[in-house]
This record gives C-alpha cells, structure tokens and sequence, in this order.
C-alpha cells in the first residue's frame, strides 16, 4: 500500500469512528418506538405511493390520511396494537411531520413564541424563545436524518448542498431564513439554523408595543420613508433589521414600483407593484452565479421607483451608493455594523471589494451624498431589540464624513430580572434635511425635534 493509500484510509476512519461517536452519544436519547416508527414510515410511504397528485397538494387531506394509515397499521400489528392510545397519537403525529412536514423540528417551526430554531448535529436542538436560549429534548435519528431534511428544505428553491458544496442558505415558504452546514466543516455534524418570520409582518405598532421605538421616531421614519430619503438599517446579527426593514417599507406609497434583491427572499412587501429578485449560487460546474451586485446593476434597466436590498456584503454596495446618487432616491438596505460611524468604515471596505481603485476620499464623498439616514439597531442583553440611533449624515468636513444623532436610547442599568432598563431622547437638533421634508409636503410638529425624553 503506497502512503497516500495509507493517510487516505486513516482519514476515512478517523471519520468514521468521529460519525460513529456521534451517533453513539444519541443512545440515552434513544426512542423506544424508533424501530416501529422507521417499519411504519415505510408501509405508509409504499401506501401513499396510489394517492393522487391532488391529494397530494392539500396537506391537511394527506395529514389525516397518513394517521388512518398508521392507525391501520398499528392495529394489524400484533405486538403494537396494544400500544396507549397517547403514544399512537404521537407516533402518527411524528410519521405526518416526517412526511409532509420538517421531521423532529415541525413542531418547533410552528410554535409562534419560538424565533429562532438552531440543530446543532442530531442531538442538539436549541431554540430562540422570548430572546433566550433554550435547549430542547427534541433529536433526530443519526446525521442522515438530518441532512434529509435539509435536503427537503433546499431542494424545492432549486438550491443544493453536498460535499463540493457543504454550504447553503435557503428559505422556508413562509420566508423563514435558513442556513445548513454539514460535515467535513461542521464536527459536531450537519447543523442547521432556521430564523423564523412571522406568517402576519410586524407593523410600526408591533414595534412601538415591543419598546424597539416610540410613537415620535415612528412618526418620523414615516416621514423620511414617504419623502424618499435613502436610509440604511445597521446593526448586529440577530438585532431585527430585516424586521425594521419590513417595517420602513410599508410606508412606501402603493403606487410605486419596487424592485427587492435578496439571497434569500425573507421581505414580506404588501405593495401591489413588487418585483422580488433573489441571487443564485453557482451550479456543480461552478457556473451561473448570479450574485447580488449583478442583480443590483440589473435592477436599474428595470424602472425601479425604490431599490430595496436585502443586504449589501460585497461589492454590491458600490452600485447600490451609485443608485442612490443618480435619481434613485428612496432606497433601503441593511448592513451588519456595531454603531452608525462603524457602518460608514464598513461601506468604505465594501467598495473597495468591488474592485475599482478609487480613492478613500471619493468613496466617502460618495457615501455621504447617497446616505441621508441610518438606523443603528441592538440586541440588548435581555433579548430586546431598540433603536439605539438615529443619525442623519450631514456631508463632508474636510476628509471626515459629518454624523449627527436625532434619536438614541440610552441605558440607565439592569434590573433584578435582568431586564434592561433605559429611555428614547431626542437630541434636539433639527436635521439638514427638514427642507426635503416639507418640499415633499411633510410637515412634521416643532415639539418632534425638541429635547426630551421618552
């Protein structure tokens, strides 16, 4: 056997025995009807094989057929039929979400509490509830089961994940974000993570309700939204930009036409002039990517009142200042960015990944005649989401991109609950841009802009 044999069959056993003690670790959660829930799947997938493919299509018909099966079947079944009537209600349950439904994590998915939803390998389901971390006692089968799952999710948005490709970001139909990573890259074996939107959106009073803003900086996002100013939503991962994005957008007046870019299609427009663009990954040949930047560039042949991007990453964000600096006005898009002032070096770096030698100089007088306002958004150590600033970008003194706070929040401390405490204040200070406003026919009171605190 030649060395490269030997380190070939050494590296195939050091994965072999890394899956096999995976799957080991999954004994103590072990099912007892596992075995008569895997013969079960099986007689009913044969089954349901003469069902039409109309009946197949509504899924509450093909729910209640999939637990007559099993409760067929259980009941020819000499050593299950004597089964609770409890367990063959879950078994059949568990059957129908293995089906038609997600597997294990079905339920989880359609807890509305629950908002994030993270499979760390077969053994390991976290959820996101009320802004907490929370381990369940939810598992799957071994690493096949999961990756079948994945494969469930991806496969209908055309996108794909295996060896060369060990990656994804897909969707739910509910626009639910997710992301799956499966081994040689993740150890603790396929994971996935599942950001969950709500079926009905947010609106600007969820928000107020939640405490992420008050009556007075909703008043005046309306206002900077309807008078087309081109704001960028900044913050951390997790903070709910993408939920404020949603929110921003449904100020944008029905009778214009709005074109959405996006990696994965998550905005939820109630507009009836939307055009939903999404990029696309490159297929096994390693061709045919169609990345945001192009869609960007695209988008601009297509007579867009309002560009709204999902996020700019890349390069992207060079065509995107470009739009907003030549008529497009009205933009949105977000950006991941720990405060206002870090999210304008961010925008520098991003440029520059375009390629294009362009002076530092250039790329900030660009940023700040594109960017009128930014929304600097938190996830605070409760698990809330604030508004922690809103900044107006003035222009350039000198080599220095001038920012100036209207609204901030600020935290006064932490309670006995861990609750963070804290309240909105209005700097005071009237932005350069109240004359686009009132040009607009948008008058908003003097008392909005005065300093107070709410």
């Amino acid at each position: 056997m030649s060395l490269l044999e030997k380190l070939e069959s050494r590296k195939a056993a050091r994965s072999g025995s890394e899956k096999e003690k995976r799957q080991a670790s999954s004994s103590p959660n072990r099912d007892p009807y596992a075995d008569l829930k895997a013969s079960l799947h099986k007689k009913v997938i044969s089954e349901m094989k003469e069902v039409s493919s109309e009946d197949k299509e509504n899924n509450e018909l093909l729910a209640k057929q999939i637990e007559q099966l099993v409760e067929k079947f259980i009941a020819e079944d000499e050593e299950s039929s004597h089964l609770p009537r409890l367990d063959r209600m879950r078994i059949a349950g568990e059957i129908v979400d293995e089906i038609i439904g997600y597997g294990p994590i079905t339920p989880l998915l359609n807890d509305s509490e629950i908002s994030e939803v993270m499979v760390n390998g077969p053994n390991q389901v976290f959820v996101e509830k009320k802004g907490k971390l929370i381990k369940t006692d939810v598992y799957f089968r071994d690493d096949d089961h999961v990756l079948q799952i994945i494969e469930r999710i991806v496969a209908p948005i055309g996108r794909r994940i295996d060896e060369s490709m060990p990656m994804v970001d897909a969707r739910l139909p509910d626009g639910s974000r997710v992301n799956a990573i499966i081994p040689p890259l993740a150890l603790n074996g396929p994971t996935i993570t599942i950001r969950k939107f709500s079926q009905d959106p947010f609106s600007v009073d969820d928000l107020i309700n939640f405490g992420t803003m008050t009556k007075e900086m909703a008043q005046f996002l309306e206002a900077c939204v309807k008078a087309r100013l081109n704001i960028v939503v900044s913050g951390g991962t997790g903070s709910g930009k993408t939920t404020t994005l949603n929110v921003l957008s449904s100020f944008i007046p029905s009778s214009e036409r709005i074109i959405t870019i996006e990696d994965a299609a998550e905005l939820q427009l109630r507009q009836p002039h939307v055009v939903t663009l999404e990029s696309r990954p490159p297929n096994i040949e390693g061709k045919g990517a169609i990345t945001i930047r192009d869609l960007v560039r695209n988008s601009l042949r297509m007579r867009p009142d309002r560009i709204v991007v999902g996020e700019v990453r890349s390069g992207e964000a060079l065509d995107m200042l470009q739009a907003m600096n030549t008529g497009h006005d009205g933009s949105l898009t977000t950006g991941h960015a720990n405060s206002p002032r870090d999210m304008l070096s961010r925008l520098e770096t991003m440029v520059m990944m375009a390629g294009m030698e362009l002076p530092v100089r250039a790329i900030r007088e660009q940023i700040a005649s594109a960017i009128d306002l930014i929304i600097q958004q938190t996830r605070l150590r409760d698990g809330s989401r604030r508004i922690t600033h809103l900044t107006e970008v003035q222009g350039m003194e000198g080599d220095v991109i001038v920012l100036q706070d209207l609204y901030v929040f600020r935290q006064t401390g932490v309670d006995q609950d861990g609750t963070v405490k804290g309240y909105f204040q209005s700097t005071g200070i009237r932005p350069k841009f109240i004359d686009r406003l009132e040009a607009s026919g948008i008058k908003l009171p003097p008392e909005l802009f005065e300093p107070s605190i709410f």
